[in-house]
C-alpha cells in the first residue's frame, strides 16, 4: 500500500505521516497562476516561504510533495505571453524548493512540463475525467508518469478499473474519500468553478459562491440514499482494489485538522474504521489547524471579509449562505454523535453488489441496492435535517430568482432599496495577503 495524503501544512503532520505508509504529501498556495480544485477561502494561507519550509521537511522524513497545477480551465491565458511567463515563474520555482511532481488537469500543460522542466514527474488530476482504456492510454502518449482516475466515473466499475490496469504500465492512483455524487452532473461545472476560483489572475479575487457543492448537499440531506449512492472507498473494501493491481491510494481533504487526517490516514492503513463514515469522507470547511500558528489563525471576523463583497453581491443576502454554512458545521466529527451519521460497520457487504456490475448504464430506481442499505447504515436528526433544508430553501432562492446580487429588489410590486447601493469611489475587494 502507498499513500498520497493531502497537507494541511502542520509541521505536525509531516511527523506524525512517519508511521504510515504514506509516500507523499500534496497541496498548494491559496492562490497561483494556475488554480486548482478548492477555492481560496478553503485552503490555509500559506506564504511561498512556508510551503518551501514544508517540503523540505517532507523530503528530510523521506516524503516526496505533490503540488497541484490541476485547475480544468486556464481560461486560455496559457497561450499568452503572460500566461507563459506566470506558468514558468511558479514551475521553476517548484524545482528549485525540491517539489518531486506536479499534478496537471491540461494536456498542454503536461506536454510543457515534460518539455522544459523533465525533473518533474507529472500526475493527471481527477479533473482529467480518465474514466476508460482510451483515455488512460492517451494520457500516458502523452507523457504521464501517474494517473489520478476520476473517481465520479469509475470507483463503482469495477469492471473498467481492471481493464485500465491491464492497458497501461504508468502508474495509476484512486481518491478513496472523496464524497460527489457517482457519475455526477454538476461535476463538470464546479471543476471549471473551483479552477477559476483560485487563479490569481481572476477578477473576483478569491471570491466564490459554490452553488455545486451546496446543491450536493441538499440533495444529501434531502435524500439520504444520496449519501450512499457516491463515490467514496470503504477502508475495509481497499482489498478489492488490490486485487485488480490497484495499490496508490488517495486522501483528502486540504482543510482538515491534523487529529483528523491522521484518523482518516491511520483508519486507511488499518484497513478498517468503527465509527461514522463521515469522519472519513466529508468535507471539514477550514477554521484553523493551530490557533497559535499566524498562517492558519483566521479570527471570529474571516467568514465576513468573505461575505461583504458589495461590488460583487448584495452582502445581506449571503447572510443565507452563513446560516447554512454554520448549520452545516454541526456535522462535523466532535463530541458525541453527529446529526448525520453513516455507520461504517453496517455497510459491510455493500460492494458485493458492484462486483457483478457497475452504475454507469443502470438505473438506480430500479436497482435500489443502495435505498436497501439506506435504514441499516444512516440515522438523521430529522429537527436538524428540517432546520437546515429550511434555510437552504431560502438560500436557493435568493440564488436562483436573483436576489441575491439585487439591491434594489421588488417589494410588493414596487421598487424601494433594502439599503443604499454602494459607492463604486474608491472601492475594492480587497484581497487577502500571504502570511
Amino acid at each position: 500500500m502507498r499513500l498520497s495524503v493531502a497537507t494541511n501544512f502542520d509541521p505536525a503532520l509531516v511527523e506524525a505521516m512517519k508511521e504510515y505508509p504514506v509516500v507523499e504529501l500534496f497541496g498548494k498556495l491559496r492562490e497561483d497562476a494556475v488554480g486548482g480544485g478548492r477555492a481560496p477561502y478553503q485552503l490555509a494561507r500559506v506564504s511561498r516561504k512556508r510551503l518551501a519550509d514544508h517540503v523540505r521537511q517532507a523530503r528530510l522524513a523521506g516524503i516526496d510533495f505533490n503540488y497541484l497545477l490541476n485547475a480544468s480551465c486556464l481560461g486560455n491565458r496559457e497561450m499568452t505571453r503572460t500566461g507563459q511567463r506566470e506558468i514558468e515563474e511558479l514551475s521553476g520555482w517548484l524545482c528549485e524548493i525540491g517539489v518531486a511532481s506536479v499534478t496537471v488537469s491540461s494536456p498542454y500543460l503536461l506536454k510543457l512540463i515534460k518539455t522544459r522542466y523533465p525533473k518533474l514527474k507529472v500526475r493527471v488530476s481527477v479533473f482529467g475525467g480518465v474514466d476508460r482504456v482510451r483515455k488512460a492510454q492517451m494520457w500516458e502518449e502523452l507523457g504521464a508518469d501517474c494517473i489520478v482516475l476520476d473517481s465520479i466515473l469509475v470507483n463503482r466499475e469495477l469492471g473498467a478499473l481492471e481493464r485500465i490496469r491491464k492497458s497501461v504500465r504508468c502508474d495509476l492512483e484512486l481518491l478513496v474519500n472523496n464524497n460527489c455524487l457517482s457519475g455526477c452532473a454538476l461535476s463538470p461545472m464546479h471543476m471549471n468553478a473551483l479552477s477559476h476560483a483560485g487563479q490569481s489572475w481572476n477578477g473576483n479575487r478569491g471570491f466564490f459562491i459554490d452553488w455545486c457543492f451546496l446543491q450536493c448537499t441538499e440533495m444529501k440531506l434531502r435524500d439520504p440514499v444520496n449519501y450512499l449512492r457516491s463515490e467514496w472507498i470503504r477502508p475495509e473494501d481497499l482489498h478489492v482494489y488490490e486485487d485488480l493491481g490497484y495499490d496508490l491510494f488517495k486522501i483528502a481533504e486540504r482543510d482538515i485538522p491534523t487529529p483528523f487526517m491522521v484518523k482518516r490516514v491511520r483508519a486507511y492503513a488499518g484497513r478498517r474504521y468503527d465509527g461514522n463514515l463521515l469522519d472519513l469522507i466529508q468535507p471539514y470547511a477550514f477554521h484553523g489547524v493551530k490557533e497559535n500558528d499566524r498562517y492558519y489563525r483566521r479570527g471570529p471576523g474571516w467568514i465576513l471579509r468573505f461575505l461583504l463583497r458589495p461590488l460583487l453581491v448584495n452582502p445581506a443576502r449571503m447572510m443565507l449562505l452563513k446560516r447554512v454554512a454554520d448549520l452545516r458545521h454541526m456535522t462535523r466529527p466532535l463530541a458525541g454523535e453527529a446529526p448525520v451519521y453513516i455507520d461504517n460497520r453496517a455497510l459491510d457487504g455493500f460492494l458485493d453488489r458492484f462486483r457483478e456490475s457497475g452504475c454507469r448504464d443502470v438505473d438506480c430506481g430500479e436497482c435500489r441496492w443502495c435505498h436497501e442499505f439506506v435504514p441499516k447504515a444512516v440515522r438523521i436528526d430529522e429537527a436538524h435535517r428540517a432546520q437546515v433544508l429550511k434555510a437552504y430553501d431560502e438560500l436557493f432562492r435568493a440564488l436562483h430568482d436573483g436576489s441575491m446580487w439585487k439591491y434594489f429588489p421588488e417589494r410588493d410590486g414596487a421598487e424601494g432599496p433594502l439599503f443604499p447601493r454602494p459607492s463604486l469611489a474608491g472601492a475594492g475587494d480587497e484581497g487577502d495577503e500571504e502570511g
